[in-house]
């Protein structure tokens, strides 16, 4: 709901008159069901750069960026609610891309959980390591 809400206040509505007809953007109503991970992810179907990540998180580092390793807020309110400072992000590589691109890997406190998001916050997936 929040991510919505942010996106309806950062643009502005554009509307359409035709004739006596007026028409304006419709917007999608948020459910408790969108505030939820996506589901689980196997290890395995992970991107190599996924393992990568994940290596380095377990080694301590080094990262490739100096964002790797910040507290991640949970804005989007999708992952589970807990404290400030539970989560932590790390990027993903994505080859070719000219910035940080929108994998990261989300770290529960205590290697309690680790979660996938190949775009950027909008869906999250439990990573499984058994599988």
């Amino acid at each position: 709901m929040q991510t919505l809400l942010r996106a309806l206040k950062s643009r502005t509505a554009s509307v359409l008159t035709v004739g006596l007809l007026t028409l304006a953007p419709t917007a999608l109503v948020a459910t408790d069901a969108h505030a939820d991970v996506s589901g689980n992810i196997c290890q395995s179907a992970l991107p190599q750069q996924a393992d990568d990540t994940l290596n380095e998180i377990a080694n301590g580092g080094p990262f490739p960026y100096s964002q790797d390793g910040v507290v991640f807020q949970n804005r989007e309110g999708v992952l589970p609610a807990q404290s400030y400072g539970y989560y932590h992000e790390y990027t993903v590589i994505t080859p070719g891309a000219p910035t940080r691109g929108a994998r990261r890997i989300i770290t529960g406190e205590g290697d309690q959980e680790d979660y996938y998001t190949s775009d950027h916050y909008a869906t999250f997936y439990l990573i499984d390591f058994t599988c």
